[in-house]
This record gives C-alpha cells, structure tokens and sequence, in this order.
C-alpha cells in the first residue's frame, strides 16, 4: 500500500454515500478499509438500477466504494454482532454514518466501541448533530445539508423557486471534513503529545451546510440581518457576474475588486470611455445605474464567443471562468494536467475514474482496485481475526456472515 494512511485500519459500517465517501477518501490516502455490509449490501449498490441503468456499471458507488474490501455481517443476530465488534475492536479507525439509537441497539455506539479499544478513533456522520431533540431524525443530504442549513434559500432568486441538489454534494463535503477530522484525531493519539486514547469525532450535513455559506450565516449572526440574494440584474459589481456570449455559451467574471478591475474590463469589451463615463466610474455610480450598466454589459458580451472573449479578458488581465458542461470539463486539460481523474486497476487494465480532492507529494495516494464484490473478502477476514475454517463455515451456515 502508498500512501499518509498505509497501515491504518479502518472498519467502515455506512450506508449511501457519507460514511463510505469518508471511507473511500481513507481508503485513496492507503488505509486498509474493511466495508461490512449487510446480506442485501450497502443499498448504494442499486444506484443504477434506481436510475433506471444497467446494474453491471455503478459509478456513483464506484466512486466511493474502490479500493475497499467486503465483509457481510448480519447485524440482526448474536453472532453477527460480535464479529462487528470484533473487527471494530481491532481497527484504528470505526467510519459510519448509521443513525445513533441504531449504533446503540447494535451495542456499536462510541461508549461500547472505545469500551473494548480505548485507541480507536470513532467517526461519525450524522445528519443533524450528536446531540438535541433530532439527533436522531432521518436524513439524506439534500435535507439536512441543502434545505435545512440555508443553502438552498441563499441560492432562489427573489420570487423563485429553491434550485435542486446534485447527487451527494453534502455527504461528499461533510465525507472530507470526517476524514480531515479523523487524521486529527489519529495525530492527537500517536503524534507527539499524543496519549495513546482515541476519541470520536464526527460532523453532520447540516453543520457541514451551515459551514458552507458561512458567510452569509456569520454575516447574519454578528450584523443581524442577512445578505442580498444575488442575481445577473441586480450585481452592482459588473466584473463580478456572469454574461451570455454569441454561441450560447457562459462567461463568469471574477474580478472581486470592483475598482481595480473595472478600468482594464472596460478596454476588454471595447469601450474604454465607459472607464470615466459619470454613471460608472465608481462603485457608488455603478450602483446606482446598475440597470444601465448590466444591460450594457450583455449586448457587448453577445457579440462574440466564448473563446472570443477568453482571448480579450486575458488581453487585459480581466479575471474569469468558463461556464462549463459536465462535458467540457470532461475534456478540460487544465483538469487532467491537475490530477482530477485516476486509473483504478481493474483486472488486467484500468478504469478512469474521478480522483478524490488531495495530493500528496511525499507518500503518493492511488486508488488500488475497483469496488468488490458483496462479501467478496469475508473469509479473510475473518481469517484475520483468528477464525478457522470451521468457525467461519459455522458463521456461514448460522446466517451470521455471507
């Protein structure tokens, strides 16, 4: 194994995407992940069938199930439980993002599991928090991450209606900061001043929502009222909003800095006049004519492409960004020179896939091999524990583990 994490070993017990996207991101920096899975197997594994795909190819749980290995345990009875608690009792790591009166009924709460392994680190993903009347509440991403924290009210137009999620935004962001957290957590065990006790750390989607529009949160808080929702009409900062070009395509301007950029903006789209025009020459001007100036803005923006403007923003200096397609960022070079996609071996070749957000310089990550197969490593295990075969044909035959 490569990688900061190889030696680690993580048991991972998650369901959909936050626990096992904190795992898969443990498993890309080298930890040795053990998924337990239910008989039926993490329900992520329908994914495509849901979708209406062919259940050969999953990507989504590809994604954040590769390099891991697969135990079936059946929770639901004695004999599973233990082998849960064994392996748990062996880890350094315990991931999962099971609802906390679940854990306990499992007897796989924090105060169980660090009884038997005062070292482990105990990380987990709720949607609400570890405490407080919905600790226990259902939740998915797009509930307790979009909805709930804000995010998805800071993101609707005046008189609009609240944007739709994409697919595990939340349980991919709240999975990186677990992981963050679970590193933290292994350093403050066996760094320096470390004691040899580990700890449960943990984070929630909607805490992980709140985080992400700190801004506008903190704002509020300390000023006490919120912040203007934003929109293309009503930007006073024209270097910072987005423009339609002549083939269809989008600019986003970036230039933060309304005055600084503005003068250089202004020789880019071909009208240097507009740098001393009374209605713009300053920010209190521009917004006062903000009206005027964005429509100035979109009738220039529209008579070139995008590739056409690319080429007079960078003239000038002029900050901004493509709007692109899932498509065009597919074929982005600047996305592979930049280590966004890996080869994950998969038989005797590869498979591309997207690459977990972090690098590496000193101890390389990799993704090692592609998701396994439900139960494809239960026997070892199991072997690993110090089981022999007729204990684990017991297992077997007792329903316990497949």
């Amino acid at each position: 194994m490569t990688g900061p994490l190889a030696g680690i070993r993580v048991v991972e017990l998650g369901v959909w995407v936050a626990g096992p996207a904190a795992g898969g991101i443990l498993a890309d920096w080298g930890a040795d992940v053990v998924k337990i899975e239910p008989p039926t197997g993490d329900p992520a594994r329908q994914f495509m069938t849901m979708m209406g795909g062919s259940p050969d190819v999953n990507p989504p749980f590809e994604l954040d199930n590769r390099s891991k290995r697969s135990i079936v345990v059946d929770l639901t009875t004695d004999e599973g439980r233990r082998v849960a608690l064994d392996l748990v009792a062996g880890a350094d790591v315990f991931v999962t993002n099971l609802r906390m009166d679940a854990l306990e009924r499992l007897g796989l709460d924090h105060e169980a599991c660090a009884t038997r392994s005062p070292r482990l680190v105990y990380g987990i993903i709720t949607g609400y928090g570890t405490t407080g009347e919905d600790r226990d509440r259902a939740a998915y991403d797009v509930g307790a991450f979009w909805a709930r924290s804000g995010i998805a009210s800071v993101l609707t137009a005046p008189g609009g209606t609240p944007p739709f999620q994409r697919g595990g935004m939340g349980d991919h962001s709240a999975a990186m900061s677990l992981a963050g957290a679970i590193c933290a957590a292994l350093v403050a065990r066996d760094g320096p001043a470390g004691d040899g006790r580990g700890q449960m750390v943990s984070t929630s989607l909607l805490r992980q929502g709140m985080y992400t529009i700190g801004f506008d949160l903190n704002t509020h808080l300390r000023l006490g009222v919120p912040i203007g929702i934003g929109g293309h009409t009503v930007m006073a900062n024209p270097a910072m909003n987005w423009y339609r070009t002549a083939d269809d395509a989008y600019v986003w301007l970036i230039g933060l800095e309304g005055d600084r950029h503005w003068p250089g903006l202004c020789r880019a789209v071909g009208h240097p006049e507009w740098i001393d025009d009374p209605r713009f020459r300053d920010a209190a001007a521009r917004r006062a004519n903000v009206g005027d100036m964005i429509a100035a803005f979109d009738e220039v923006f529209a008579t070139r492409t995008r590739a056409e403007w690319g080429v007079a923003l960078d003239a000038e200096d002029v900050w901004w960004a493509p709007v692109q397609t899932t498509e065009e960022v597919l074929a982005d070079p600047q996305a592979w020179a930049g280590g966004a996609f890996v080869e994950v071996p998969d038989g005797p070749g590869t498979t591309l896939m997207v690459n977990s957000p972090c690098d590496f310089t000193g101890t390389p990550t990799g993704a090692r091999g592609m998701p396994p197969a439900l139960g494809a490593d239960t026997d070892a295990v199991l072997a690993e524990l110090g089981l022999d075969a007729g204990a684990v044909g017991h297992l077997r035959r007792s329903g316990a583990v497949g």
